[in-house]
């Protein structure tokens, strides 16, 4: 099929599907670019995602550019971004008065109470399996360190999450980047040693 094809049927369901909002769409997303079109990996996702995060605008869309970008250039990057947009704002032209007449109709009540907990379990099962990796990448007690740093940067001193993803990134940066040097030098030392023997 061609890439263009996938990307706007993938985007155009996310943008239909993905009721409530930016966060509640990442799930649709996923599957969509992961499980079903293949067009990254699980662990690149999540990278995407909390690379994404540190930007302004709106999650939803930010992950779309990002990853028709990667499937097919500018053009795919076009593409994922309208389709994934068009038909939300369609809809929403074409519904907003029928909503708005029934706002205080308790079937519409009823409809938005009864699809929360359906969002709620699908960002529930993102969060677990990014705690799944985070426990393999980085093991239980570091992992469980920055989360109460997390907890306590966004909740008690109400930092934005942003802010926070952007200095765990900073950091992670600049510890692989030690690594990296300190690896270089013990090299070094090793070949000056076996030249020396």
């Amino acid at each position: 099929m061609n890439p263009y094809v996938e990307l706007a049927i993938g985007f155009a369901r996310t943008g239909v599907t993905g009721y409530g909002g930016g966060p509640s769409t990442i799930p649709l997303i996923e599957y969509e670019a992961v499980k079903k079109y293949k067009w990254m990996t699980e662990e690149e996702f999540g990278e995407v995602l909390a690379l994404a995060n540190t930007l302004p605008g709106p999650i939803a869309t930010k992950m779309a550019a990002y990853i028709g970008y990667k499937v097919n250039g500018s053009l795919g990057a076009i593409v994922a971004i309208l389709t994934h947009i068009l038909p939300s704002i369609i809809a929403l032209i074409g519904l907003l008065g029928v909503l708005y007449s029934f706002r205080h109709s308790p079937i519409v009540s009823g409809m938005v109470l009864g699809v929360t907990p359906v969002i709620g379990f699908m960002l529930a099962e993102m969060a677990y399996r990014f705690y799944e990796k985070g426990h393999k990448g980085l093991g239980l007690s570091k992992m469980i360190i920055f989360t109460i740093i997390s907890f306590v940067t966004m909740q008690i001193i109400g930092l934005h999450p942003g802010i926070l993803i952007a200095a765990f990134l900073l950091s992670a940066f600049f510890i692989a980047r030690q690594k990296k040097k300190a690896v270089q030098k013990t090299e070094i030392i090793i070949e000056r040693k076996e030249k020396s023997l």
